[in-house]
């Protein structure tokens, strides 16, 4: 599927994260809180940006499994600058 930024094919993201230990609902969740909705294709979509949610293989160690998911953050460099550290703090996590 192609950035719901550009109209000229796939564009590659601004910003790529692979988040363990937070379910794809509570990303969509913060998302929201910041200003996004989401959509019917799966995109949650601001100003001027759009991230897309994408469940990935579980990270494994012994019997242990934990979830994770691809963040794609998508926009203008602006947009980006601002929504970035706001989502990093939604992130932070106790531990580690």
């Amino acid at each position: 599927m192609s950035s719901p930024m550009s109209d000229e094919g796939p564009a590659a993201p601004a910003l790529e994260l692979t988040v363990t230990g937070i379910p794809c609902w509570l990303l969509g969740e913060y998302l929201e809180e910041l200003g996004g909705e989401a959509q019917a294709d799966g995109w949650y979509r601001g100003e001027r940006w759009a991230v897309r949610l994408i469940h990935v293989e579980d990270y494994c160690l012994g019997s242990l499994r934990v979830g994770r998911v691809r963040l794609e953050l998508h926009g203008a460099a602006d947009a980006v600058a601002r929504l970035h550290p706001c989502l990093e703090k939604k992130l932070l996590r106790a531990g580690g």
